[in-house]
This record gives structure tokens, C-alpha cells and sequence, in this order.
């Protein structure tokens, strides 16, 4: 089903090194296999190879022979694979073409130039088989991040592809919906599909894949036996993530929980609706730690990243939040905190690392800032373009412009997604190094790994009901 021979890779707007080399692995069909290794080791380079994003969208350099259902697709036409091969990315917004739910599921039949009878019938057999009747004629827009998740596996299924890849595909999900999509790559293993999965968070997965390939500087560097994913020494070796599944909620009891009853940083009135009568949610009170991290958790959907941004200041908001006998309303909050989004491209807008860090600095210091640079180990990158770097390499930039804003109150949205076991690591030792010096930090998170490194407390975000 899937043969590379030999295959290097060199982007174009990276001509320095190879992204890819040498890559030689074979999937037979029906196979169900992960895809892993430290971030930036070539795993979405070959989504997009076998995807055909390369070269028709990331321009580049391919080596090698790339076979698929017997054809060699290597630098060949996108059109070849529609139909043939479908994707699954890590931000569902960005494989959508339509408004509303059920017109997004007939899109790439539409495009295939089926009947309207048979792309009736496969909406019908793909939303019975995933369960997904109350999803149908939704406003797309208005779904949580892990319906909208559904609706791009089901988008995908409706073609009935052969090969099936999905490029991260729980970064951004909660407990409930990586359950979720565990069932759907189960039900598609059952009909027979084979199935490439780039993944970090392999906790829901390893013991459903058929085995693991791990890729390291652009190298296959073992191919692994599912057992083989169950030693932890081994497993930390290769910069893996953990294999046990805890859910966030179960660690409200656990030694995560370190409440040091210092001042409070109080947060009253902080209301949200997308339009009159659609509240997000209500909150009358809750309160934090001052110098602590506290994780904010809860279901796709509850609202979490809007209260961030209502606290920040982002969004109007009447909200208040109190200091001591000091009051900071939505214009004084823009001033004292800063967030660290979910989607660190919507907040990086230099030419280069290190500018990126002195725009973020009440007074410009290149001194001050090659010793941020160099705390978020990224010293050797300052002439780099942001938008040039791997995910994590971004995350640690976002939070080293927070250090240079000397802000006393860091917001981070879901601060670990896509990141390996070293880059969770990596941001869990900065928050906390953080929290000594005085800084208070919120985090948004799924990441019960996370939450076990760094968090003192958990506040629980529930869905809210309105009459």
C-alpha cells in the first residue's frame, strides 16, 4: 500500500538541511500505524508527501521513490490521490469548505461528481456509523473543537478513501473527544483501511496500531512492536509520550494539587455570549493563587479560551479582577497580563526572533533578550523567521515574549498541544522556574501529563445550561 524508498526532502524556504533523509518504510494494506518522534522530525513533511500538500502546496526538493496503491507519487499531481487518500489535520477549520454541517460531509463527493442519490446515501451510512445525528445541519462555526473533529473524520469517510492519514489529530481535544476519535479509527480498522497516524499523544492509540515507526532529524530510527511502547526507559529514550490514559478529572485528588493559601487574585462578573440569549457562560466568582499555575480544565466546548480572552481583555467583558483592594477593568487587564495563544501564528508578527522579542519588551535590550533566547533554549535561532519554526520551537518563543513583557499574569491556551514528551517537559520547567520569580499563571489544558509536571490546582470549567 505504501512503499519510500530512499526518500529525502528539502523545503524550499529551508535549503540549509535535508527535512527527510534517506526515509525507507513499507505499510502493507489494512495496516494501522503510528508515526511518531520529537517535533520537527519529519512526521507532517511525510503526510504531506503522501497527501500531495508536497509539492503542490509546500514547495521543495524530493528524492526518492514514494509508491501508493502500486504508483509512484513522488512530485506527482494532487489530482491523482482525490478519492484515493484522505486527511484528517490537527485544526479541522483548516479542510473546511462549507458553512453548515451536512453540506461540508456532500462537499467532496460534490467534487468527485457523484449522484445526489449515492452521496445521500453514504452521509446516511457514515453518520449512523459515528453516531452523528445531532451534529447534522449545524452551524459548523458554532461546534466545539471536538465535534468539529467528527465532522472532518466524517468528511474524510464519506469519500471512502483507501488510505487514510491523520496529521495530529488530538492536539487540541479533551478526554471525551480523543475517546471519540479512538472509536472512529477503530471502526475504520475494522473495514479494512489503512491508516498513517503523525501523533505525539499516543496514550489512546498504542494499544490499537499494528506497530510505530520513530523518526528522529528527519531519520527512521526504529521500527517498534507495540509492546516495545509499553517500557517507559525506552520509551523516554526516543522522546515519547506516556501510554497511560488519565483523564484531567481524576487528578483533583492527586499530589498535583498544591494549594499554598498565598493572595488571591479574585475574578468576579465574567460573562459571554456569542449572540443575545447564547451565553458561553456565567461566572459570578472564582479565585487563584498569587505565584502559583493553575490549570483550567474542562470539555471542548465549555468556554475555556473565551474566559482567557475576557480576562486578558481580548473581549468585551464587564468582568473585574481584584488584587487585594485593587480593581483592574478590561483596559487595566490589557496592560498587566499577557496570553499566550492556542494558534501561536495569530501572534507573531516579526521578522525574526529576536525582533519578536524586543517588540514584546517595555524597553529594548538585545542583551535581556539573548538571555530570554537563551532560557527558552532558542539562542542559536534569533535570526530565524518565526513563522519559520517547528511547533514547539513557536510555543517557547510565545512564552519567552510573555518573560519580556515583565507581565505578572500569564495566560496560556492549551500551552502542550502537538508538543513532544521533551517540549512538554521543556515549558513545564519554564512555567515553574516562572512561578519562583513571582509570575501567577492560568493554563488552559487537556494534558493530564502536563498538569502532573507543573500545576498547583485545577479549576473546572462545566457547560452552563440558559432558559
Amino acid at each position: 500500500m505504501i512503499e519510500f524508498k530512499n526518500v529525502s526532502f528539502r523545503y524550499s524556504a529551508n535549503k540549509e538541511d535535508d527535512c527527510l533523509k534517506n526515509v525507507s518504510f513499507q505499510i502493507p494494506e489494512g495496516q494501522c500505524v503510528l508515526l511518531t518522534g520529537p517535533s520537527g522530525c519529519g512526521k507532517s513533511t511525510i503526510i504531506r508527501l503522501l497527501n500531495g500538500l508536497i509539492p503542490e502546496f509546500y514547495r521543495g526538493e524530493v528524492k526518492g521513490e514514494i509508491n501508493v496503491l502500486g504508483e509512484n507519487i513522488a512530485g506527482g499531481n494532487i489530482y491523482n490521490l482525490v478519492g484515493k487518500v484522505g486527511t484528517v489535520f490537527q485544526n479541522p477549520r483548516s479542510q473546511f469548505f462549507n458553512v453548515d454541517t451536512t453540506s461540508e460531509l456532500a462537499f467532496g463527493c460534490e467534487n468527485l461528481g457523484l449522484g445526489e442519490e449515492e452521496i445521500l446515501k453514504r452521509i446516511d451510512e457514515t453518520v449512523l456509523g459515528f453516531a452523528l445525528v445531532p451534529l447534522m445541519d449545524r452551524n459548523i462555526f458554532e461546534l466545539s473543537g471536538g465535534e468539529k473533529q467528527c465532522i472532518a473524520c466524517a468528511s474524510v469517510d464519506v469519500l471512502r478513501p483507501e488510505l487514510i492519514l491523520l496529521d495530529e489529530p488530538s492536539a487540541n481535544l479533551d478526554y471525551s473527544a480523543t475517546g471519540k476519535l479512538r472509536d472512529m479509527i477503530l471502526r475504520w480498522k475494522k473495514m479494512g483501511k489503512t491508516i498513517l497516524i503523525a501523533e505525539h499523544r499516543i496514550n489512546y492509540l498504542w494499544d490499537i496500531i499494528d506497530r510505530a515507526i520513530i523518526l528522529n532529524r528527519g531519520m527512521c530510527i526504529k521500527d517498534m512492536i507495540v509492546t516495545e511502547l509499553l517500557d517507559e526507559k525506552l520509551r523516554k529514550n526516543y522522546g515519547l509520550r506516556t501510554t497511560r490514559r488519565i483523564s484531567p478529572y481524576d487528578l483533583a485528588t492527586g499530589d498535583c494539587i498544591r494549594g499554598n493559601g498565598k493572595e488571591k487574585i479574585l475574578f468576579q462578573g465574567f460573562s459571554y455570549e456569542y449572540e443575545k440569549n447564547r451565553k458561553v457562560f456565567d461566572i459570578d466568582e472564582f479565585c487563584v493563587d498569587r505565584n502559583t499555575i493553575t490549570a483550567i480544565i474542562g470539555e471542548n466546548g465549555t468556554g475555556k479560551t473565551t474566559l482567557l480572552e475576557c480576562i486578558c481583555g481580548l473581549k468585551r467583558n464587564k468582568g473585574i479582577m481584584r488584587i487585594g483592594d485593587k480593581v483592574y477593568k478590561q483596559k487595566d487587564r490589557l496592560k498587566e497580563i499577557f496570553m499566550v495563544l492556542q494558534d501561536t501564528n495569530h501572534q507573531l508578527f516579526a521578522e525574526s526572533v529576536m525582533e519578536e522579542i524586543m517588540i514584546s519588551m517595555p524597553e529594548e535590550d538585545v542583551n535581556k533578550a539573548r538571555e530570554i533566547l537563551h532560557r527558552v533554549d532558542l539562542q542559536d535561532l534569533e535570526g530565524r523567521h518565526p513563522l519559520s519554526l517547528s511547533g514547539g520551537q513557536k510555543q517557547r518563543l510565545a512564552i519567552a515574549c510573555g518573560i519580556a513583557s515583565l507581565s505578572n499574569l500569564l495566560l496560556l491556551d492549551e500551552p502542550t498541544s502537538g508538543l513532544d514528551y521533551e517540549g512538554m517537559i521543556k515549558v513545564a520547567k519554564i512555567l515553574k522556574e516562572l512561578k519562583e520569580e513571582g509570575r501567577t499563571i492560568i493554563a488552559v489544558t487537556h494534558d493530564a501529563e502536563f498538569i502532573q509536571n507543573c500545576c498547583d490546582r485545577m479549576v473546572l470549567m462545566k457547560e452552563q445550561s440558559y432558559g
